[in-house]
């Protein structure tokens, strides 16, 4: 697959060793990085018209990213 863009690598890249730490050690962070990485995907496949999708789900999926990644960030911060 191309390059998916908003990997958190790419929005957080400051924080790339507090996030390996976290995952390692905090099973509910690691479960919202993998939350995150899914539906970052899910929203990839669905703009790139792998599978397509209509624009009510592409923005549910759209707003599920961004609480997903407002929680880490929260979560980095603390």
């Amino acid at each position: 697959m191309a390059h998916t863009p908003h990997e958190l690598a790419e929005d957080f890249p400051d924080d790339q060793d507090k996030i390996a730490r976290l995952k390692a050690e905090d099973a509910h962070f690691a479960k919202l990085v993998e939350a995150y990485h899914e539906v970052n995907r899910a929203v990839h496949r669905a703009e790139t018209d792998v599978e397509p999708t209509d624009d009510a789900h592409m923005t549910a999926l759209r707003k599920q990213r961004m609480q997903l990644k407002d929680e880490i960030a929260g979560r980095l911060r603390a």
